[in-house]
């Protein structure tokens, strides 16, 4: 029984030690598999992490690519405005010239009141009085007319408006009439008030056919409606003050803008 015992230990002895090595091979095995797990979890990430990177930086391309194309075309409208603004200036001034020319011309116009002679101490007092009655004192309609004019000189065009209105409303019979509708219409147009400017000159040049200004009303009427964007419009009444009166100067200009319209 004695010889037996050291036989039994050393079988134990191997038996425990194939366990142990056993045990040991799992848990590198374990260990081998999660290391190689975690690498390919970080794997992985880095791939989502790159993949959402260039998302974004893709996106953020494309909002600057947006912004630029947003900045070029305020660029484009500003320019726009720029040029319309500088166009419609220029016309102002134009329109505000001719008026001034036409003013100017109208005074040089009206008849001058001729000085009187120095009185004579030998005059006949008689003859003075009678020279003294046969001037008439200014028609209270010539004086409103005249007020207007002063405030289509002093260009305060709301007022003179209202003052040729009132006088063409009060003096339908006037021998001012039809110039008092004629500056009317054209104190629309100094306001920028294209259309009631278009429809009193339209008015004008219907009643007032054979007017020496019915060349220039029809081409203010034009030059409104080109103001107001209708280019067919305006070259139809150009046109038409061409054919009507050829050798007026108003037609001259209108073939100039409608040269103009077509370089444009």
């Amino acid at each position: 029984m004695a010889s037996k015992t050291p036989a039994l230990l050393c079988v134990l002895a191997a038996a425990t030690l194939m366990a142990g090595c056993a045990s040991t091979s799992d848990v590198d095995d374990v260990r081998r598999q999660l290391t190689e797990r975690d690498r390919m979890a970080q794997q992985r990430l880095a791939q989502i992490e790159s993949k959402i990177s260039n998302e974004k930086l893709l996106e953020m391309v494309t909002q600057v690519e947006q912004l630029n194309a947003e900045v070029a075309r305020l660029r484009g409208d500003l320019d726009v405005v720029n040029y319309n603004q500088q166009t419609m200036q220029k016309r102002q001034n134009d329109l505000y010239s001719d008026l001034d020319l036409r003013l100017v011309k109208l005074e040089g116009s009206a008849p001058q009141t001729k000085a009187a002679a120095p009185a004579s101490s030998e005059a006949d007092p008689s003859k003075i009085a009678a020279k003294t009655a046969d001037v008439k004192p200014v028609d209270e309609a010539t004086q409103e007319y005249d007020r207007a004019l002063t405030l289509l000189r002093n260009r305060d065009f709301a007022k003179a408006i209202t003052a040729l209105k009132g006088f063409a409303d009060k003096y339908p019979d006037a021998r001012q009439q039809a110039d008092a509708h004629y500056w009317l219409g054209m104190a629309y147009a100094a306001e920028r008030q294209c259309k009631p400017a278009i429809s009193v000159h339209t008015e004008f040049v219907s009643k007032y056919a054979s007017h020496a200004k019915a060349p220039d009303a029809l081409r203010n009427i034009g030059n409104c409606q080109r103001d107001l964007g209708d280019m067919a419009a305006a070259r139809t009444t150009w046109a038409k003050l061409i054919k009507q009166f050829p050798t007026s100067d108003a037609a001259g200009k209108a073939k100039q803008q409608m040269a103009a319209l077509k370089e444009g």
